[in-house]
């Protein structure tokens, strides 16, 4: 179990939809808030008491920093919650390699360089969150890429929670369906397919805070 109210929790996207409805589901509950984002005027917009610090977590030393931040404002780390993120459609033969690089360099080293920053700076029983998302459980024609990118931040945090476990480290991998976050309307290449509509972020917002103070190790899509 892990109590919420008065946690220090790093939310790295904050000013994402996923990422700001976690943001507001970890305030109603009253944790302490460092809000992570890439734009300053984003983050100022976000109407939640908390620190701000600006990032950009594809850089090598920015995820030492956002941890450090979060230690600096409310004195330890507890509960770190990845919610950055990209998307790419169409077929490989059509994807170029620079959305390639940049999904992988998104979707998967910046959860594995955050891991590997918050580690050794949590306290004991603290908790990392990825939000790995369903597409790592079934990959689709037309997002083989971001589904392999996300697929390996999943097999990274099988292997990763075992050895935190070691440290009282929890790492709990999340799996939602789609969810209506914008994401999709912001690709880095290609065009969307149509989709049926998703869930709501605060839908999720609330099942990925209930699963961390429960104590879950894993939640997959049809947890949501």
């Amino acid at each position: 179990m892990t109590e919420l109210n008065g946690a220090s929790a790093l939310v790295l996207g904050a000013t994402g939809g996923l990422g700001m409805a976690v943001s507001t589901e970890l305030h109603e509950r009253g944790a302490t808030l460092t809000m992570v984002g890439r734009d300053q005027h984003r983050l100022d917009a976000i109407q939640l008491p908390g620190a701000r610090h600006v990032a950009d977590l594809r850089h090598p030393m920015a995820g030492d920093q956002a941890m450090q931040a979060a230690i600096t404002y409310a004195g330890r780390l507890d509960i770190v919650i990845n919610a950055v993120g990209v998307v790419a459609f169409g077929p490989i033969a059509e994807l170029s390699i620079d959305a390639m690089e940049e999904l992988f360099l998104t979707n998967t080293f910046i959860p594995i360089m955050v891991a590997k920053a918050a580690f050794g700076r949590m306290t004991d029983s603290g908790v990392i969150v990825n939000i790995s998302g369903i597409i790592a459980e079934q990959n689709l024609p037309g997002m083989a890429a971001y589904g392999a990118s996300k697929a390996a931040t999943r097999s990274f945090d099988q292997a990763f929670a075992r050895e935190a476990r070691r440290s009282n480290i929890r790492v709990l991998d999340a799996r939602p369906p789609h969810t209506e976050t914008g994401l999709a309307d912001r690709p880095i290449d290609g065009d969307a397919p149509k989709m049926p509509p998703g869930l709501s972020p605060m839908d999720v917002a609330v099942t990925i805070c209930d699963a961390i103070e429960q104590g879950d190790t894993d939640l997959p899509a049809s947890s949501f």
